[in-house]
C-alpha cells in the first residue's frame, strides 16, 4: 500500500486524511515538523507522496527534482509525489481547486478588480488563477506592503474579495481583516478558510446578499487532483460534489429555534438518537455553568445577566461542528447570536400554536400574554430562521421534516 500525507507546521485537526480515504486506498496520516527537520523528512521519509501545507508550500521548492509548469509559474508546491527513481516531483493543485471553487460558486472574475488578502503561498496561487480567467486588477493586501490594510479606502472600487489569510479559522472564529460595507461595488467574496463553514467575512457578504462562497468545496477539490497523482488514476468531478456533500451532512449544527415550550428539547432528543449525534442544550448549559437554575438566575440577577451568558454558551457551541443545538425560546432577541448559530449551522424554526405552549418553569412565559410574546418576537426568529418547521403534529413527523430538509 502507497504512503501518503499532509505536511504542516501545527496542523490541528485535519479533513484531508478522510477526504482522501474517500478518494483512494492508500495510507494518510498527518506529519507536523519544524523547519529544522524538513530535508531530512523529505529525504527520508519514504512517502510516495504528500500534501503541504502552511508554511512549507514555498519552503518545498529546493528539495523538488522537478516542477509542473504551474507550480514553476506560481512559486508554490501543495503536492509532492515521489518517483519510481526515488526522485521529487512538485505539483501545484491548489490552482485546479480555487479554479473549481470558483466555477462552483458562480463567481465570474472575468474584468472584475480584485483584492486578495494575504501575501503566502495560497494568495500566490490565487492571484494567477484570477489572472488567468482574464481578472482586471489583481492586487495583494498584506500588513506591510504596497497595498495594506492602512490604504485600503483607496481600493473601494473592488468587485471581487479573496480571503486567504487564517484569519477568522477556527478556533477564532469571528475575526475578518475587513468590513465589506467600505466596498459598495463588490460583487463576489471568496474566503479559503473552510472551518467554520462561515467565517466572519463570508457571514457579512450573506447579510449584503453579496453571492459568497466558502473553502471546503477547493479543499476537496484539489484533494481530488492529488490523489490522482498519488494513485496515478483518474477520478471523475464528480466525486467532488459527492465527497462534499458527505462533509457538510457531517459538519454542519442542526439548531432548534422556537418559543419557549414549542417542542425544542424533544425534537432534538430526537433527532440526536436518529442521527446519532450529540445534543446540546442551551438553557442546560446555562445553568450548569451558574451552577443554579434559570428561575434562580432571572430572580438573582436579572434578564440582561442571563443573556450574556447565553451568548457565552452560543458562542462556543457555535464553533463546534456536528452537533444538534436547542436554544432557549429568547436566544433571538439579541442579534449578536445569529452568526454564532449560523456559522455551522442551519437554523430550523419550531412553529407550534401559542394556545399549545405550557408555562411551567419558563420566567419569561409565565409573566406573559404568549400569543402577544410570539407576535412580538416573530420577526426575530423569522430573520434567524433557514428552515420552518411545523410541530404541532408528532414528534416523529417534526424530526422526519427536519431529516428531509437536510438532504
Amino acid at each position: 500500500m502507497k504512503k501518503c500525507g499532509l505536511l504542516g507546521r501545527k496542523l490541528g485537526h485535519s479533513y484531508s486524511p478522510q477526504i482522501h480515504s474517500m478518494l483512494s486506498d492508500y495510507e494518510y496520516k498527518l506529519y507536523e515538523k519544524e523547519p529544522e527537520e524538513l530535508e531530512s523528512f523529505l529525504r527520508d521519509s519514504g512517502l510516495d507522496g504528500l500534501n503541504v501545507t502552511i508554511p512549507y508550500k514555498k519552503s518545498v521548492i529546493p528539495f523538488c527534482d522537478e516542477l509542473s509548469d504551474i507550480a514553476k509559474s506560481i512559486g508554490s508546491v501543495n503536492t509532492l509525489v515521489r518517483r519510481a527513481d526515488g526522485s521529487l516531483f512538485g505539483d501545484n493543485t491548489d490552482a485546479f481547486g480555487f479554479e473549481s471553487l470558483l466555477k462552483r460558486s458562480g463567481i465570474d472574475p472575468a474584468g472584475r478588480k480584485a483584492l486578495v488578502l494575504g501575501s503566502g503561498g495560497a494568495s500566490v496561487t490565487v492571484c494567477a488563477v484570477l489572472k488567468s480567467l482574464g481578472a482586471g486588477e489583481v492586487l495583494t493586501v498584506s500588513r506591510s506592503g504596497e497595498v495594506n490594510y492602512g490604504n485600503l479606502h483607496l481600493h473601494a472600487d473592488a468587485e471581487l474579495i479573496v480571503n486567504t489569510t487564517p484569519l477568522g479559522m477556527y478556533p477564532n472564529n469571528g475575526e475578518k481583516a475587513l468590513d465589506l460595507r467600505d466596498f459598495p461595488a463588490c460583487r463576489g467574496v471568496l474566503d479559503v478558510v473552510y472551518n467554520p463553514a462561515r467565517t466572519a467575512l463570508l457571514l457579512q457578504a450573506e447579510e449584503l446578499g453579496i453571492p459568497c462562497a466558502g473553502g471546503l468545496h477547493m479543499l476537496v477539490a484539489q484533494a481530488k487532483r492529488s490523489s490522482e497523482e498519488f494513485a496515478g488514476v483518474s477520478i471523475p468531478d464528480s466525486e467532488i460534489d459527492r465527497i462534499e456533500a458527505v462533509l457538510r451532512a457531517q459538519l454542519q449544527n442542526i439548531v432548534i429555534i422556537g418559543m419557549p415550550g414549542s417542542g425544542k428539547t424533544s425534537v432534538s432528543e430526537l433527532l440526536g438518537s436518529r442521527l446519532g449525534r450529540r445534543v446540546v442544550d442551551t438553557d442546560a448549559e446555562i445553568v450548569a455553568r451558574a451552577g443554579m437554575s434559570i428561575p434562580e438566575i432571572f430572580e438573582g440577577f436579572g434578564e440582561e445577566h442571563f443573556r450574556a451568558l447565553e451568548t457565552e454558551v452560543m458562542a462556543d457551541v457555535g464553533r463546534q461542528g456536528g452537533l444538534i443545538i436547542s436554544t432557549g425560546g429568547g436566544c433571538v432577541t439579541r442579534r449578536e447570536n445569529y452568526p454564532l448559530l449560523h456559522q455551522n449551522g442551519t437554523v430550523f424554526w419550531l412553529l407550534r400554536d401559542p394556545g399549545l405552549l405550557p408555562k411551567d418553569g419558563r420566567p419569561i412565559s409565565q409573566k406573559s400574554d404568549l400569543k402577544e410574546l410570539f407576535l412580538r418576537r416573530k420577526p426575530m426568529y423569522e430573520a434567524f430562521a433557514d428552515v420552518r418547521i411545523d410541530n404541532n403534529g408528532s414528534l416523529e413527523a417534526t424530526a422526519a421534516a427536519i431529516t428531509e430538509a437536510l438532504k
